[in-house]
């Protein structure tokens, strides 16, 4: 088993619970780690047996850009998107962070993570 990973995807967009949040918008990092055994691409350095980066980072994007209240709710469905585009894979683990969340007080995120 091994993981294949993209970190640090940034992405504008309009999530949030506030009726405000999804009108102004913010910053949001997305980090995704997926589980698989890439034995096949290893040893015949060819992408048949593993992900291609571009194929997940489209599937982020593609989610990022559907307004939802809850991070929560936004992890569930890009979990489920990656699964569906790639069965072989074992495990995904998503974090998804919203930067300067909306709170009574100095935070730099706020993060949910999914796993599964």
């Amino acid at each position: 088993m091994g993981i294949v990973s993209l970190e640090g995807m940034e992405f504008f967009a309009k999530h949030g619970y506030y009726e405000e949040e999804r009108k102004i918008g913010n910053k949001f990092t997305v980090d995704v780690y997926l589980q698989l055994d890439f034995t096949e691409s290893a040893d015949n350095d060819t992408l048949e047996g593993t992900v291609n980066y571009e194929e997940v980072y489209e599937i982020i994007r593609q989610s990022m850009t559907v307004d939802t209240k809850l991070l929560e709710n936004l992890a569930g469905k890009m979990v489920k998107a990656l699964k569906d585009a790639f069965p072989f894979v074992e495990n995904v683990r998503l974090r998804i962070s919203k930067h300067n969340p909306p709170i009574k007080g100095l935070c730099q995120r706020a993060y949910v993570e999914l796993e599964s």
